[in-house]
This record gives C-alpha cells, sequence and structure tokens, in this order.
C-alpha cells in the first residue's frame, strides 16, 4: 500500500511497487490530464510535480512517492487560473494539445527556480518537453508572459489542492 497526498487529497493505493505513478494517477485515481507519450521520460508528456519538482511519471515507480505531496495539471490550480495557464490561453499555444499539460506543469516548476528566465533558462529547462506541433516559440513567449505576471504580483494558488479536482 503507498500513500501520499494528490492535488490536495490524500490517497492510498494497493498496487505493485514498481507501477508506473502515471499508471496510478491515471487508472486508479481517475485524473487523466497528465498524457503518456512515450513511456521512457523522454517527451514529457506525463510531467507531474512531485514535492514542487518537475517529475515524468512515466518512469516514476509509485514506491517512490510514499509520502509525498504530488500535483498533477488538474491540482496546478483549481480554478484553472495559474500565471501559466493563463499565458497560454492568451497566446493560443496549443495546437493539438497532447503535450501542453506537461509543457504547463514544467513551465511552473521552471518559474520557480528562474524567476527572470532567459531564452537558454527557457530553452535547458524545457528541452525535455516536446511539442509534436513544434509551438516551442508561443511556449517561450507564454513562458515569459507568466514570469512577467508573477513579476507584477500574480499570486499561483499554490494551496491548489483545495477545492482542486482531485
Amino acid at each position: 500500500m503507498t500513500s501520499f497526498t494528490i492535488n490536495g487529497r490524500a490517497v492510498s493505493v494497493d498496487v505493485d511497487d514498481d507501477t508506473p505513478l502515471l499508471w496510478v494517477i491515471r487508472d486508479e485515481i481517475g485524473l487523466t490530464g497528465s498524457k503518456f507519450g512515450c513511456g521512457i521520460g523522454l517527451c514529457g508528456a506525463c510531467t507531474v510535480h512531485v514535492g514542487g519538482r518537475a517529475t515524468r511519471s512515466c518512469v516514476t515507480p509509485v514506491s517512490a512517492v510514499d509520502g509525498a505531496q504530488v500535483t498533477t495539471i488538474e491540482g496546478l490550480d483549481p480554478a484553472d487560473e495559474h500565471p501559466v495557464q493563463q499565458a497560454w490561453r492568451a497566446l493560443q499555444v496549443p495546437q493539438c494539445g497532447y503535450c501542453q499539460s506537461g509543457q504547463i506543469m514544467q513551465a511552473a516548476a521552471l518559474l520557480k527556480d528562474f524567476p527572470s528566465p532567459t531564452d537558454e533558462d527557457i530553452d535547458a529547462v524545457m528541452t525535455g518537453n516536446l511539442c509534436r506541433c513544434m509551438t516551442y516559440v508561443r511556449i517561450r513567449a507564454a513562458v515569459k508572459q507568466a514570469a512577467q505576471a508573477l513579476a507584477n504580483g500574480a499570486i499561483p494558488n499554490l494551496t491548489a489542492a483545495k477545492g482542486a479536482k482531485a
């Protein structure tokens, strides 16, 4: 039995310890925002936050999150109003949209480490998140817009857990 908190809700799952976190999130908990892409942690479609850090859930065994705080795209902001989500909408970043939850989760983590990211910072951190539609220019612009919003006092709901879709 593995117990952790996801989007502010305590959960316990009875699965094999080596079950990928992604499958627990999708199949056991029922949250489908995190996507399966490559299955080897290289595309970033499955990115979630574990303890506030961007984590590839397809290669993270559920046993590794025992006692941890996990945040999925559904829990980033209960109202979908995180500055990154707002910038994504304002700049119409998605095309097909498949990779976007992973992109958004990676970008939100990036802004914690680099509040005023340069193009090089963005490229270095976001490079592991692949976009088949090649919206990288819009992704970079959205990260910069979100950084500016945060610098101007926008406050993400970091207690997203409360009231989040769990």
